[in-house]
């Protein structure tokens, strides 16, 4: 584990939440050599495998950004990276950058960080009270509809805002910024070649979306500043037809495990 009290204040930080990421699907895309971006980042060039705090955006990211991040799967006590001031936390240790507010947002911009969202699936979209919720944690939050789910380009043209972002940056203002990548989330059967719309979404569409992910990626982690510490995790997985489930906000296996990872920019 980094120590996060070192880390806070003399690095940027970077979440990318890659919405509804599958581990089994993530982890067989890193063994066949089809995501050489991201593995070639992640320690050992391997995903952890985590237990998410929600099994839907809403709760998974409401969590994250109260400092509780996917749990490592292995039994035991894990010490969380950031923790809001709560006596009795079991999970704050030595190396856990503590906070005194609500979310990790605030407390960052208490530390002097610039906050920056850009959305992706509903939750961000601003469009109604509770698509504001989480944009509102923020000091500056984007969400257009060529981020979100239904366009093929919406990481592209994410990334685009995020080149805007960084363009205008101040200069000795250390930033935290949350990326939510739509692509995973259904629909995904267009970024599968030959899948039509009556076909719906399958598990292979959803690893054809990761592969487009990772094609694009290399271009975000290019444009952050140094030294930046990044955390890339699934919020949650999604079935697809395992034990006659479809879908997410269920409990099951597909569903709370997700793949984590988390590095310092080269």
């Amino acid at each position: 584990m980094y120590d996060m009290n070192e880390v806070i204040g003399s690095h940027d930080l970077l979440l990318v939440t890659l919405d509804t990421l599958r581990y089994d699907v993530a982890t067989e895309l890193a063994d066949a050599g089809d995501t050489p971006t991201l593995t070639g980042l992640l320690p050992g060039g391997r995903w952890e495998r985590r237990h998410t705090p929600g099994s839907f955006t809403y709760a998974a990211h409401t969590a994250m950004l109260a400092g509780f991040l996917p749990t490592p799967a292995s039994p035991g006590v894990h010490p969380r990276l950031f923790a809001g001031a709560f006596p009795g936390s079991e999970t704050t240790a030595g190396d856990t950058w503590t906070f005194d507010a609500a979310d990790l947002p605030s407390g960052l911009a208490d530390a002097g960080y610039h906050t920056v969202c850009v959305g992706g699936v509903g939750f961000f979209n601003k469009l109604t009270p509770l698509g504001s919720v989480l944009p509102s944690l923020f000091a500056e939050s984007h969400w257009e509809r060529e981020f979100g789910v239904t366009d093929p380009e919406a990481l592209p043209n994410q990334i685009d805002r995020v080149a805007e972002i960084m363009a205008r940056l101040t200069a000795g203002r250390r930033l935290f910024l949350l990326l939510n990548v739509a692509s995973l989330h259904q629909p995904n059967w267009f970024y599968l070649d030959g899948a039509t719309r009556s076909n719906g979404d399958t598990r292979a569409s959803h690893a054809a979306a990761l592969r487009h992910v990772d094609a694009h990626i290399g271009r975000l982690f290019a444009l952050m500043r140094r030294p930046c510490f990044v955390i890339v995790c699934s919020d949650h997985g999604t079935a697809y037809g395992e034990d006659g489930h479809t879908g997410h906000r269920i409990g099951h296996e597909v569903v709370w495990t997700v793949p984590y990872g988390e590095f310092v920019l080269p």
